[in-house]
């Protein structure tokens, strides 16, 4: 019951977290729009007058928004990976039995063996078995993501290999996790210009397989997208 109960939370928490994602990745469409002012652009002109062609005003509220946005999906993340933690615990601890319930009256050593099977056996079906459909949903969630696209360029090496705005990203070549993300993730990619590597992501709640292959083009870098670690 514990397992189906944190289960249920977590694919709740990720359903909110993907509504999170899909307003994330709104604003950062229309702040990344021809001529916009990007999600770090300057809003002053060379001459250092507040530009014209944009809405500063409207510009600084989406920013601050987005960022508000992005501090709730690391809150939220935080707590699917706690729960994540906690529903492995409940299925590789099998739930401890009492003297009372396997049997023991009054400090008697004679045991009822068809009780005790009994309460075995419903300690350990409250744990979810390594190969049912349920685990192997745990063992999708466990692989979370490392890093989102927050921005792609049309036409570049990520765009026409299928990397989209949004993405996140659980594996990149060797990559998947640990420190210095963003130097690993560009060494991997240097490694293997023009060899494709193997990329896997989730897109609105399901997982991808991809190949993109690192290579020159006209823009800069050898991907034409941006990562943004989570």
């Amino acid at each position: 019951m514990v397992g189906t109960n944190l289960k249920a939370e977590i694919m709740s928490l990720m359903e909110k977290r993907s509504a999170l994602e899909a307003d994330m990745n709104a604003i950062i469409d229309r702040l990344s729009q021809s001529n916009g002012p990007g999600l770090s652009g300057n809003l002053v002109d060379s001459e250092g007058f507040p530009r014209t062609d944009i809405d500063i005003h409207l510009v600084r509220s989406e920013r601050r928004r987005l960022a508000e946005l992005r501090n709730d999906h690391k809150e939220i993340t935080e707590k699917i990976n706690e729960n994540i933690q906690l529903l492995h615990s409940a299925r590789l601890v099998p739930v401890p039995t009492s003297a009372k319930d396997s049997g023991d009256d009054g400090g008697s050593n004679n045991q009822n063996p068809s009780i005790l099977g009994t309460v075995q056996s419903a300690s350990f079906n409250n744990a979810v078995p390594r190969n049912s459909p349920a685990a192997m949903d745990v063992d999708v969630i466990i692989r979370r993501p490392f890093a989102v696209i927050d921005e792609i360029t049309d036409a570049s090496p990520a765009a026409e290999d299928g990397l989209q705005l949004g993405d996140q990203v659980l594996k990149f070549g060797t990559v998947e996790a640990g420190d210095n993300l963003l130097e690993r993730l560009a060494a991997e990619g240097r490694k293997n210009q023009g060899n494709a590597v193997p990329v896997v992501i989730m897109r609105q709640g399901g997982l991808i397989n991809l190949a993109v292959t690192p290579r020159p083009w006209q823009g800069r870098g050898l991907l034409g997208c941006h990562f943004r670690m989570l």
